[in-house]
């Protein structure tokens, strides 16, 4: 049976609880159950559940694959950008005010990040309102659209009904912000759009091809 192997070029650079930087990054994948990951530049082949130096290999899916590191949830895929968090603790929180998001390709702004605690992948969208997804994607959150507050939305496709949500809980690295309102559209998204319900919490400027967001007091 021939083996399918999906290139994923996404880097994750991660602090130890020591705070030297450790690097990981997704190298290949051998249908659903494994996948190469580079860890501090060494080659290792996991199958799903399995850890190595403090990275856990969760799922493998077509063009992206789950990891944990430290407790915490990211999502790699397929020519995603780069994504930081901060240091590794024992206490689990989200203590951090500072986000920097490094252009991809296309310049667009993509992270790792999660929503209730489950991890997606965010496009920075500074157009739209709020943070917007598709249903797919907020079923696979658990998030109940049905009982959104039903509405009309413009797309590139036209005007379609959508639903308000409000989520829980937005984070990115060790940033996280509560009571975000969302909009959940009928049509299948590649990431989840990070609108100006999350961004106007922080301050907001651009160096050179690294968004820098800074929370607001």
């Amino acid at each position: 049976m021939a083996i399918r192997r999906h290139l994923l070029i996404a880097t994750l650079a991660l602090a130890t609880p020591a705070l030297q930087a450790q690097t990981v990054s997704m190298a290949g994948s051998i249908g659903d159950t494994k996948a190469l990951l580079m860890i501090n530049g060494a080659p290792h082949t996991l199958a799903v559940g399995q850890s190595v130096k403090g990275v856990t290999l969760k799922r493998v899916m077509a063009g992206q694959a789950e990891v944990e590191i430290a407790g915490k949830t990211l999502l790699v895929l397929m020519g995603g950008a780069p994504a930081s968090v901060g240091a590794a603790g024992g206490g689990g929180g989200a203590t951090g005010r500072e986000i920097l998001i490094a252009a991809g390709p296309g310049g667009h702004f993509v992270t790792s990040g999660q929503i209730n605690g489950k991890a997606v992948q965010f496009m920075v969208d500074t157009g739209a309102t709020v943070v917007a997804m598709g249903r797919g994607e907020a079923e696979r959150l658990g998030i109940d659209w049905k009982e959104g507050q039903r509405g009309m939305s413009q797309t590139a496709a036209g005007v379609v009904t959508a639903h308000g949500v409000s989520l829980t809980s937005v984070r990115i690295g060790d940033v996280e912000v509560f009571g975000v309102n969302a909009m959940i559209l009928p049509a299948e998204m590649p990431f989840v759009l990070l609108g100006n319900s999350f961004l106007n919490r922080f301050s907001m400027r651009r160096d050179s091809n690294v968004m820098r967001l800074e929370k607001r007091d």
